[in-house]
């Protein structure tokens, strides 16, 4: 029981933390992928941001799985890892997982690769800063 969701700190690092709502159901009473992807998204973008020291854009998700449905109540948790930073682009994995709200069992329910790249404040792409030179300030 849990060794999926507990080795997900191994690979990557806390990044949000959220409860799976009624709201948030699709028509068969689970929780909607597009909810889940949009909660991927905005963990993989603070990372991003940090690292890009400034805004940057959603422009492909790779290699997106589904392994667990999430349910009303599941406390959901996505842990981010940097895999590549390009010129401009960012890659970074994103692992969810859930802590179940009856059993409690924590379990991993999804995975993807999101790539986003750092632009400038005309929306143009803009040169990632090099590690070295990160401001301490955003870095996690």
């Amino acid at each position: 029981m849990g060794s999926d969701y507990e080795e997900l700190a191994e690979h990557g690092q806390l990044t949000l933390r959220t409860t799976a709502m009624p709201a948030d159901t699709n028509p068969n009473g689970d929780i909607f992928g597009g909810w889940l992807m949009g909660q991927m998204d905005m963990a993989g973008g603070t990372t991003a941001i940090q690292r890009a020291q400034g805004r940057v854009v959603t422009v492909a998700v790779n290699a997106m799985k589904f392994h667990k449905p999430v349910y009303v109540g599941d406390e959901v948790s996505c842990y981010t890892q940097i895999e590549r930073v390009g010129t401009s682009s960012i890659a970074v994995k994103i692992e969810t997982g859930v802590r179940r709200m009856r059993t409690r069992e924590l379990i991993k329910v999804t995975e993807a690769v999101f790539i986003y790249v750092a632009i400038d404040g005309s929306g143009k792409p803009r040169p990632v800063p090099p590690e070295e030179t990160l401001n301490q300030s955003w870095v996690i």
